[in-house]
């Protein structure tokens, strides 16, 4: 598949950001006109993204819980933070998409959270609920990077459905990199259910108390 329309840059703005550790940096905070799921997804530019053939770039679903208020149920809030300063550091782009849950909703995850607690794992709860295991379509960031001229990535991902969604979306991955490992007791069955079920690049390590 290809992307079928495209999308324009409506807004550029420059916002300092602060993260809790004490981290800074300003980014260049980019909206767009004619996404094709409608969403208001935004790009910031970190770092000059013109300074490699191949900038980096992280296609970061939204999670409310992870990400602002610091759930220990997932990765994602320290993904964020390690994307960010990453992404500063040599140039390039995340994009922040308003996927909350993979896609399924606020509302949604959490009832996936309350059926992981009687023993499922996130895919099987979202499965239970009538939902798919990953409702994720990438249609509308391969529209963003065209948008601000990017057809050619490095991606920061551990999943390998981003990389091969942006193929077929007509972009180049020159390739993937890994995240950090960002491990907490309240994530290790998450975490594990991703590398095992959808194949995660996630180096977790053997854990003596969950090892028969």
């Amino acid at each position: 598949m290809t992307t079928s329309t495209a999308a324009t840059v409506r807004t550029r703005v420059r916002v300092p950001l602060s993260f809790s550790d004490g981290y800074h940096v300003t980014a260049e905070v980019i909206t767009f006109n004619g996404l094709a799921d409608g969403a208001e997804h935004i790009a910031l530019v970190l770092g000059d993204p013109s300074a490699a053939a191949a900038p980096l770039v992280r296609l970061h679903s939204e999670c409310l819980t992870g990400d602002v208020f610091g759930s220990a149920r997932c990765d994602c809030g320290p993904q964020l933070r390690e994307a960010t300063e990453r992404i500063a550091a040599t140039g390039g782009v995340l994009l922040y998409l308003r996927q909350e849950g993979r896609g399924i909703g606020l509302y949604n995850k959490l009832d996936a959270y309350a059926l992981q607690d009687q023993g499922l794992d996130t895919y099987e709860a979202n499965l239970a609920l009538g939902l798919p295991e990953d409702a994720r379509d990438y249609t509308a960031a391969a529209q963003m990077l065209t948008a601000l001229g990017i057809t050619e990535l490095n991606l920061l991902t551990n999943n390998p459905d981003k990389a091969h969604q942006l193929r077929d979306l007509g972009l180049s991955v020159a390739r993937t990199v890994p995240t950090g490992v960002h491990t907490t007791p309240s994530n290790l069955r998450y975490l594990r259910a991703k590398v095992q079920h959808t194949h995660h690049t996630i180096a977790l390590a053997p854990v003596p108390s969950l090892v028969g």
